[in-house]
Parts: structure tokens; sequence; C-alpha cells
């Protein structure tokens, strides 16, 4: 074979250790990141903040190398395997938007980012908007900035939102949330006007943080977290991070609410499941990576909705609930699973949503932060706005900004684009439960049973393994047989709901 078609070992290896060091020094971010909201005392935000935004430039700096270029240039001229072609089709996407940005606007974004979470988080805690509104204003600047830099002739949200779902179009993204309103705004019309009486009452009561950290374990270790690889800890915004050798989780507690934070614990156990079930033989490589936000949320919900909150889930876990905290009293597993599905369209808080409400709250987020990106909104504007469509969407106004435009840390990390992603989540993750119900059977009697290994296995095989091998569309529907759509969904959402409120 020719020296213009053969794939030369040397020139491969090369790519996959440079590819390694910059996928090293990200994770290095992402664990200074978790310490920052889990762990790291007040007074530590400006060194932080520096820590951070030096590693950010190391990795634009690696990312961007003449030599990383003319790798890549080598090998997309020579005749590559479908693995080595998927690790450089995934470093050039990156490579090419990172050489349009200057090094040190990534850094200010860095920086900026750590400043607007500190500001966030007392912003919120004061429920004080204009004291976070000017980090606000810095991070919609900078990102416009970011956006232009790699394409000034398209909208900069559409470049925005490819950071969390490069390879799904956004008009795609756009109808399927247009799905979703259009079925579940009349969806929640028609429970409104139910006078089905469901056992909203069956978790009332105090129920202490210490205990209900320990109930969380104990959910994770009978899902099959392994303890050796992660760790649960309390944050003000739960969230997941981490490699397939040390993912980590966060939740919080609610004494009033202890569902609150067992959903939310599930929740991010399906966000670790997806990062631990990644070859550990492609660890800082494409192939070890997960396939993007979109993925990784159907993960999460999945986990969360299809098994947590299951009729046979509450059968395995309640008896745990009434010995953990014996005060809620004789509680049937009717009354639990009626308690952890009932709408209540009243909630103005997205993580404390139900599953259905829950997309109207995404598409709000959406459609603000995309008209700020555009220009279409200005920063001052956002709670006026947030609650006007909070009251058409929900018919509801929130009462202070903490309960409304403050409540989400994704902008103070500058995430403009991410939110579509949690919609995009929850009907993948609908499309993948049905498939597993078809490959496996019984998913019920599984659960029931307390026997997770089988849709373990079954994601790691269809999603996990795969890493970014394919792009979101073709692996959905290598695992399906379906373009990503949001029709399952609504029909096991119009199924589940119009039994449980007669419709």
């Amino acid at each position: 074979m020719s020296d213009t078609t053969a794939a030369p070992e040397g020139a491969y290896d090369d790519l996959l250790d440079r590819v390694g060091r910059i996928s090293n020094v990200s994770h290095a971010e992402e664990l200074l990141s978790w310490d920052q909201q889990v762990m790291m005392p007040e007074g530590g935000t400006p060194a932080r903040s520096r820590q951070l935004s030096a590693l950010s430039a190391v990795e634009h700096d690696l990312l961007t190398a003449d030599e990383l270029g003319a790798l890549l240039d080598e090998l997309e001229a020579r005749s590559l395997d479908d693995d080595q072609r998927a690790v450089v089709r995934e470093v050039r996407r990156e490579q090419e938007r990172a050489v349009r940005v200057p090094t040190d606007l990534v850094e200010r974004i860095s920086a900026a980012s750590s400043e607007a979470l500190t500001a966030w988080r007392e912003a919120k805690e004061a429920d004080d908007f204009a004291a976070f509104a000017p980090h606000l204003e810095e991070l919609v600047g900078l990102k416009r900035r970011y956006a232009d830099h790699v394409d000034p002739d398209r909208d900069p949200y559409e470049v925005l939102f490819e950071e969390y779902e490069p390879c799904l179009p956004l008009d795609h993204a756009e109808d399927v949330l247009t799905d979703l309103r259009d079925a579940v705004v009349p969806l929640v019309d028609e429970i409104r006007a139910s006078d089905a009486d469901l056992a909203t009452g069956t978790f009332a009561g105090t129920f202490a943080a210490e205990t209900q950290e320990k109930l969380m374990c104990e959910a994770l270790s009978l899902l099959g977290y392994p303890w050796e690889r992660g760790r649960l800890d309390e944050a003000p915004h739960p969230f997941s991070t981490g490699t397939t050798y040390d993912a980590r989780i966060t939740t919080r507690y609610d004494e009033t609410d202890p569902v609150g934070a067992l959903l939310s614990t599930i929740h991010e156990f399906g966000h670790a499941t997806y990062t631990l079930g990644l070859p550990d033989e492609a660890y800082g490589t494409p192939l070890g990576e997960a396939r993007d936000l979109s993925i990784h949320e159907s993960q999460s919900r999945l986990w969360e909705n299809h098994v947590g909150r299951s009729t046979a889930f509450w059968e395995l876990f309640l008896p745990r609930v009434i010995e953990a905290f014996p005060d809620v009293g004789d509680v049937s597993v009717r009354d639990a699973y009626e308690a952890v599905n009932a709408v209540d369209p009243s909630n103005p808080i997205r993580v404390e949503a139900d599953e259905l409400t829950y997309h109207l709250h995404i598409v709000l987020r959406f459609e603000i932060e995309r008209d700020l990106i555009r220009g279409d909104l200005t920063v001052e504007d956002v709670p006026a706005v947030w609650n006007e469509k909070m009251e058409s969407y929900l018919g509801l106004r929130p009462e202070t900004d903490a309960e409304g435009c403050l409540q989400d840390v994704h902008w103070s990390h500058g995430a403009f684009g991410y939110f579509p992603t949690y919609s995009l989540g929850s009907v993948v993750a609908a499309q993948l439960f049905d498939a597993a119900e078809r490959d496996l059977g019984g998913l019920d009697g599984r659960i029931r049973e307390g026997e997770f290994d089988p849709l373990h296995e079954w994601l790691t095989d269809r999603i996990h393994r795969h890493g970014k091998r394919f792009e979101t569309n073709d692996l959905v529907r290598q695992a399906t047989d379906e373009d990503v759509s949001a029709d399952a969904f609504v029909d096991y959402a119009t199924a589940k709901y119009g039994e449980l409120y007669g419709l």
C-alpha cells in the first residue's frame, strides 16, 4: 500500500498522545470546578478563577497548536479504520472551533465564569438579581464574541448550542421542543381540569438531612453505584462530573422534601453511570468521552423518570424510606407513586418540577437565553420577561428572583445553549427505555427485584461503550431503530398521566 493511503501508526499514536494531554488538562479543570462548588472555602474565588483561567489557556493552546493541525491534515489523507476516523473527526471538530478563538478570550471567559459563580451564589441567597446582572452582562458579551470568532456569518446562538450538542442541528432541536410544548401544554390543561385527588401529601413532614444522606447512599448502592470510583456530596445545584475512573455525584437536601433529594440523586447517578460505562482503555480519547449532553441527559432522565418514578421502583424502595423515616406512617406503594408523579404547574423551580411541566421550564429558559445571545433581550429585562413567560406557560409568577431567574447555575458558567439538551435527553430516554423493554422484556419485574444489571449492560452496550464513535442521531438510530423524536415521550406521558388523572 502506498504512503498516500496507509495510516502510519506513529502519526496516529502522536495524535492520541496530544489529545490525551488535552483531555487531562480538561479533567483537571473539571475537578477544580467541582471543588469550588462543593468544598472550597468562600474566600478562595480570586485564586481559583486564575487557576481555571490558566488551565483553560493551556488547554486552548494545546488544541490550537500547529503540530496538532498538521497531524490531522496528514491523517485525513490516509486510509483509516472506523475508530481512527471517528477520533480524527471529533478532534478536528474541536480544533477547528478552537483555532478561530483567541487564547486571551478563552482565558477571560474562564475567569469571568469563575467570578460569576460566586456572584450568582451570593445573589441567589440575597434575592438580588442586580448584584448578578453585571456578571451576566459580561458573560453574554464574551460568549457573543466567542460565537463571532467561531463563525461570524451564522446565528450566534446556534454556534453556542453546538458546544453542547454539535451533531444535532438546532432546527431539529427546535422541532422537538415545539412538539413537546404542543403536546405538554394541553395535557397539563387537562390535568388542571381533572378532579383526580392524588396522594400529594404522602411525604409531608420534616426529614433530617443527615438521614436523607444515608438513604441516598443506600439508593445509590442499590442501583449499582461503584463507591470505589465515586462519591456523594452536597452542592447548591446538583451535578455530576468526572471520568470513567472517578465519577462524582452531588445532590441537595430539603428537610421538607425527601423525594426531591432522591430523584436528584438518581438523576445524577444516571450521568455518573454513563461516565463510568465509557471504556477504560479509551480514556483520554474521544472514544472514551460521552457523546455530548443530549445523550448524557438521556441517561440521567431515564434513570430518574423511567426507573425512579416507576411503581416497580417504589415497590422495591418504599420499605427503606419507611425504615429511615417511620413518621411517614402507613404509606402504600400507590400513594408513593402518586406523590412522586403528581403534576404541579404552581411549582416555579425547574429541578423540583414534575416530569411534564419540566419541559415548559426548559422552553422558557431556551427562549430567554436565545434572545439574550441574539441581542433581542437585555439583561436588565430578564427578570420581567422570565416572570411573564412563567405566567404564560405555567400560570404562575415567582415571588422572588431567587426562585425565578436566579434559580439555575448554568448562566453563571456562561453555558448558553445547554438548556435544550435537557428536553432532548428526555425524549431520547423514552426511546431508549422502549427499546430496552423490547430487547430485554420484563423491566418492571427486574426493577421490582432490584436487578439493575441487565439495564446497565444494555445501556453500556448500546450507548456507553461507543463514546463519540457515532454522532447523536446515528447513535440513537442504532440503539432504537428511530431518529431522535418526541413521539415516544409523548406516547409514554399521555398513557402514564392519562391513567394517573383519569383523562
